[in-house]
């Protein structure tokens, strides 16, 4: 994996393909190569270069420290553009990522053609700022949560009722998450990143086509939420997907790529 200095931290980043770069920006504690089972390689079959990175705080990238904020986030990624040569260019990102990209569409919009913003909100509800609250106060304690209840609990969490009702895709989806159980004491401050103020009236300085793309399932970022930022984008374009969770991208992701792909095909901008 290829690193960079941006901002004074290391940024592990991968390239895939050639065509048109498409910069692809996680969520909260996952790593860049989340990406590469689904949306990596339906992006490259349509023609376009797939550019994933670690967000800070997912090694190899530097630490996510205390005070961090999602301008620095967002400037991280804006640095990476800068850094590759690609902007402007199509951005897509996740739940956190999806956050992220909102705020360098506000911030550095003259690197970005266009953005799909996938389970994301504008504004952290009482669930949304109860759920942030309760990962900081267990990153805090000495609880350490058995890797198999950890599984369990994401299972519930981020799974469709359609996936926890198949046995078999189920077991599957419990024994990846067991494998990867991440120490939430590693991604603390990215857990404090998730209770954002309410941001919908500055997404109304947007000028740049958006996606927002909800999961109908999904119990962590409910898709009324991300209606709200959709609306306040002006233009900005809604879809939900039935039938997944939180983790839509990955429950569904054949819907989820043609969603992406006839977005990203639009004209580009002026």
């Amino acid at each position: 994996m290829p690193v960079a200095t941006i901002n004074g931290i290391t940024l592990g980043y991968d390239v895939y393909g050639a065509g048109d770069p498409v910069v692809l920006v996680t969520g909260t504690a996952a790593p860049g190569r989340v990406w590469r089972s689904h949306q990596v390689p339906a992006l490259r079959a349509a023609g376009y270069r797939a550019i994933t990175l670690d967000n800070r705080g997912i090694p190899p990238s530097g630490p996510c420290a205390e005070g961090t904020t999602l301008d620095d986030m967002a400037a991280d990624v804006a640095g990476l553009i800068d850094h590759l040569g690609v902007g402007p260019c199509r951005v897509v990102g996740f739940s956190l990522g999806a956050i992220i990209v909102q705020e360098l569409l506000l911030a550095r919009p003259e690197l970005v053609d266009r953005a799909v913003l996938m389970a994301t909100c504008g504004r952290a509800d009482v669930l949304v700022s109860a759920m942030a609250a309760a990962d900081i106060e267990l990153c805090d304690s000495d609880v350490k949560i058995p890797p198999r209840y950890a599984a369990y609990v994401q299972a519930i969490q981020n799974l469709s009722p359609e996936t926890l009702n198949n046995e078999r895709e189920l077991q599957g989806w419990l024994d990846v998450f067991e494998m990867s159980a991440v120490d939430p004491s590693e991604v603390r401050n990215q857990l404090s990143l998730q209770a954002i103020g309410d941001r919908l009236a500055a997404y109304r300085r947007v000028r740049r086509p958006c996606l927002v793309i909800s999961f109908r399932d999904d119990l962590v970022v409910r898709p009324h939420l991300g209606r709200e930022v959709a609306e306040s984008i002006p233009g900005g374009a809604y879809t939900e997907i039935a039938g997944c969770g939180h983790y839509g991208y990955l429950e569904k992701p054949d819907a989820v790529n043609s969603a992406i792909i006839d977005f990203l095909a639009g004209p580009s901008r002026p």
